[in-house]
């Protein structure tokens, strides 16, 4: 449906829902959208879930694009709407997640991220997604086919049908425009100033500094937890959909006090 700031939201309410149980987002990244998390949220029909394609993407895709990373949280606290909630991000979604539970008056009570990029630390891979002086870097149309197969792999690419290589393409602006946000300053998120319980979660396949970047934010957030998720990589929505339902799960029991699952260390 069509939310009221215009974004394509989707709720997927319980009938057994009770009054005050918070609403359960989740955040898509990069070139991604909602319906990613689709095999994810068919495991979670007891929760009141809500996903919505980020602004510039797919069914939001005829917005204007966001006013640098802050607008993309903006965005988040509308999708929210005053309402008690856990946050679930992916990638660049883990991001939003975090900035959001951190945003003045934010309503969040507990947050999830999976590997969310950290390019403002030192040891964060650099190499850029997009831009870096190659063929094409003033096209988002052929950055997105370039992120997509550097991210996800060229036989996959190769996989899309020409429909799905032009949806992807047309996905290139906020694809651009997000990234060079995140790189424009210094840090979007700062962990240590969180006030609600935190979870990461992490790939035992993802690339060191993914995995790096997992150890630094439980290092430096007051109350957190790290989920590794044996087999998988980056993409762990896509592949390891029961583990990254458990992964939400979790992260709603942090938030209503029941026992947590089990973690690893950071």
């Amino acid at each position: 449906m069509e939310h009221p700031s215009g974004l394509a939201v989707t709720e997927q309410v319980p009938p057994t829902r009770r009054t005050g149980d918070p609403v359960v987002v989740l955040v898509h990244g990069s070139l991604d959208r909602a319906a990613s998390f689709a095999r994810v949220a068919r495991r979670l029909d007891d929760l009141h879930l809500v996903t919505y394609d980020r602004r510039g993407y797919q069914g939001s895709r005829h917005l204007p694009l966001a006013a640098g990373f802050e607008g993309h949280v903006d965005d988040l606290l509308a999708v929210i709407g005053g309402r008690p909630a856990v946050v679930v991000g992916h990638s660049y979604g883990g991001d939003i997640a975090l900035a959001g539970a951190l945003a003045p008056g934010s309503t969040v009570e507990a947050v999830a991220a999976y590997e969310p990029p950290l390019p403002w630390l030192g040891f964060w891979n650099h190499r850029p997604a997009v831009g870096g002086g190659g063929p094409g870097d003033d096209d988002p149309a052929a950055a997105a086919e370039r992120f997509f197969r550097r991210l996800v792999g060229d036989d996959a690419w190769e996989r899309l049908s020409d429909t799905g290589r032009e949806d992807r393409r047309a996905d290139g602006p906020a694809l651009v425009a997000e990234l060079r946000a995140l790189r424009a300053g210094g840090p979007v998120v700062d962990p240590a100033a969180l006030t609600v319980p935190a979870l990461y979660g992490r790939g035992s396949r993802s690339r060191d500094h993914q995995r790096a970047g997992i150890a630094w934010l439980a290092d430096h957030t007051p109350d957190a937890a790290v989920v590794e998720f044996a087999g998988a990589g980056h993409g762990a929505h896509l592949t390891h959909p029961d583990a990254f339902a458990d992964f939400v799960r979790r992260a709603v029991a942090l938030a209503t006090g029941a026992a947590p699952a089990e973690e690893v260390p950071a």
